[in-house]
């Protein structure tokens, strides 16, 4: 594959996560582009859940809903606890969490540089 289809993947799985996300009802939307900072991913998304049950609800449906788009199941962690979900896509991580464990965890100030904006939806 070469990197403009490599890209053009990776931009249609980032607008299934964010319409997937959207959908549920995801809270405080926030994606980083990854791209010339670490092979892991193209793109990292991180968003919130109200609850626990919320935050697994909304992965499990995200990675339905990959796995239908693209015939691809994504790797998932921490969905039977539901504080911290992570769903790795393979060009997309997504992270859903509880409110109060985004908040500990801060990850968009690690991934971002200094005064770089993340995109919000």
């Amino acid at each position: 594959m070469t990197a403009t289809a490599d890209m053009a993947t990776s931009d249609a799985v980032l607008a299934a996560v964010l319409n997937s996300l959207q959908d549920d009802k995801a809270e405080d939307i926030v994606q980083i582009d990854l791209r010339g900072k670490t092979a892991i991913g193209d793109y990292m998304v991180i968003c919130s859940g109200r609850s626990t049950r919320q935050v697994s609800a909304i992965a499990e449906k995200l990675a339905q809903n990959i796995k239908d788009e693209f015939g691809v199941t994504p790797k998932m962690e921490g969905k039977d606890i539901g504080d911290w979900v992570l769903i790795d896509t393979g060009d997309v991580i997504v992270h859903v969490f509880r409110p109060e464990v985004r908040d500990f965890y801060q990850l968009e100030k690690m991934w971002m540089a200094g005064g770089e904006a993340a995109v919000q939806n």
